[in-house]
C-alpha cells in the first residue's frame, strides 16, 4: 500500500467481484484465489466467480480441519486453509539449472524466471504480514533472491479483511490482523445482511484505484462503513492469544526449560508446521539426471528444520533429537528471527496448530515456558 495514497470506501456486489476477476485477467494477470479442493479451501488458479468457495467455511481445532456448508452465500467465509500464497512466490519445487548433452560437452540452461503475472484474490491480513516477512528475508538484505523478486514485483494483491476469527487464530496478538493496513492494491470487507450481500472496497495503490474505476462501484454509505468496521473489530476478539512481551529474551534464557522435553515427547518431527507456515523458507538443493545421461538438473525444494538431515554437516547432523529440532524451530521463529530480520517470524495464522497431527499449540508452549522461567544454559 502506498503510504501517500488515501482511498474512499466504495461498494460492489457479488457481480462486482466477478467483474474484478475479469478485469484482472484482461490486464494480463493469472488470478489465484481460494477454491474448494480435496476437502480443503486451498489457494488455486481460478477463472471465474464460481470457482470461489461460495457458501463454505472451515472448522479448525488443534490437529483438526474440516470444511462444511454455511447458511449463506459468503465467498470468503472461512479463516485460512492449509496453503498460503508462499506456494506462488516461493514455490515448493524450482528447477535452478538444466544441463543438456551437446556433443562432447554440455549446454547450461539457467532458469530465467517465471514470466507470469499473478493476482492474488482473498489474501488475509495475516498472510499480507507473512508476505511482508518474506519480502525482508528474500529482498531486504544486501542480496535479493531473483526468483522470488521476479514473481513478487509483478503481483497484484486483493486483500480481504477478516470478519470472523477461527478458533486457532491469534493474529491480533502478533499485530497482523484482523484488518489489513498495508501491502494491498485493493481490500474487500464482505458483508451479508439479510438479502444484501455486498463488499466494501478500498484502494491501497494507484493501480488498485484505476482498476476499481472499472467496477462501477458506488460510494459506501456511513452505515455500511460502520457495519464493516464493527465486523472487523469483532474478529479481533480472539480466544487464542500469545503474550509477546520480551519473547526474544524469554526463549534465549530458557534453553534448558523442561517444557522442551515435554513437547518433544509428543512431536512427530513430521514437518507439517513448517510446510503450512506462510513464512518458513528453508530449502534443500538436489541434483538429478536422466537414466540416458542426456540431461541433468539442479532443483531447489522446500525442506524443514524438523528433518534430521537438514542440520547435517561433515560428520553428522547437529540436531539429532526431536527436542533440539522443535526448540530450534520455535526459538528461530519467535526470537532469533528478530535478530536476523527485525521482526517475528510468526503472524498468528494458526496453521501450525491446525495441521499438527498431535495438536501442539505454539501459544500454549510459550505460556508454559513463561509460567516457570528461567532455565538458562549459555549457547
Amino acid at each position: 500500500m502506498d503510504p501517500m495514497f488515501e482511498s474512499d470506501r466504495s461498494v460492489i456486489d457479488v457481480q462486482g467481484v466477478a467483474q474484478l476477476i475479469t478485469s484482472l485477467q484482461r490486464r494480463g494477470y493469472e488470478v489465484a484465489g481460494p477454491a474448494l479442493r480435496d476437502g480443503a479451501i486451498a489457494c488455486e488458479i481460478i477463472h471465474k466467480l464460481e470457482d470461489l468457495p461460495e457458501g463454505w467455511t472451515d472448522e479448525q481445532a488443534p490437529g483438526r480441519y474440516r470444511v462444511k456448508h454455511r447458511d449463506d452465500g459468503a465467498l470468503f467465509g472461512y479463516s485460512v486453509g492449509p496453503q498460503s500464497w508462499k506456494k506462488f512466490l516461493h514455490p515448493p519445487e524450482l528447477q535452478l539449472v538444466e544441463l543438456r548433452r551437446d556433443g562432447a560437452g554440455f549446454q547450461t540452461i539457467k532458469n530465467q524466471g517465471d514470466p507470469r503475472r499473478f493476482a492474488f484474490l482473498g489474501v488475509r491480513p495475516c498472510e499480507l504480514a507473512a508476505i511482508a516477512v518474506q519480502d525482508r528475508v528474500f529482498q531486504g538484505g544486501r542480496f535479493s533472491e531473483p526468483h522470488y523478486a521476479g514473481r513478487r514485483n509483478r503481483v497484484f494483491i486483493v486483500a480481504v479483511h477478516c470478519t470472523q476469527a477461527g478458533p486457532n487464530c491469534f493474529c491480533a496478538s502478533m499485530g497482523a490482523g484482523p484488518r489489513a493496513c498495508a501491502g494491498f492494491d485493493l481490500a474487500l470487507t464482505e458483508l451479508i445482511d439479510g438479502s444484501r450481500h455486498v463488499f466494501i472496497v478500498e484502494s491501497g495503490t494507484r493501480a488498485g484505484a484505476e482498476l476499481l474505476e472499472e467496477l462501477h462501484a458506488t460510494p459506501a454509505p456511513p452505515e455500511l462503513r460502520q457495519q464493516a468496521e464493527e465486523s472487523v473489530r469483532r474478529a479481533s476478539l480472539q480466544t487464542r492469544q500469545m503474550d509477546t512481551t520480551g519473547i526474544r529474551d524469554l526463549l534465549y534464557e530458557n534453553f534448558d526449560h523442561p517444557e522442551w522435553d515435554n513437547v518433544a515427547g509428543r512431536c512427530l518431527s513430521c514437518a507439517n508446521c513448517t510446510m503450512v507456515c506462510p513464512t518458513c523458507f528453508c530449502t534443500t538443493v538436489d541434483d538429478a539426471s536422466e537414466v540416458t545421461g542426456e540431461c541433468a538438473g539442479r532443483w531447489r525444494r522446500w525442506d524443514s528444520c524438523f528433518t534430521q538431515s537438514f542440520s547435517y554437516i561433515h560428520g553428522g547432523s547437529v540436531r539429532t533429537s526431536a527436542k533440539s529440532r522443535f526448540r530450534q524451530w520455535m526459538t528461530h521463529k519467535l526470537a532469533s528471527w528478530i535478530d536476523q530480520f527485525g521482526t517475528s517470524g510468526c503472524v498468528g495464522c494458526g496453521r501450525c496448530i491446525t495441521w499438527c497431527p498431535v495438536g501442539i499449540d505454539i501459544t500454549e508452549e510459550i505460556r508454559a515456558i513463561r509460567g516457570s522461567a528461567a532455565h538458562t544454559t549459555p549457547i
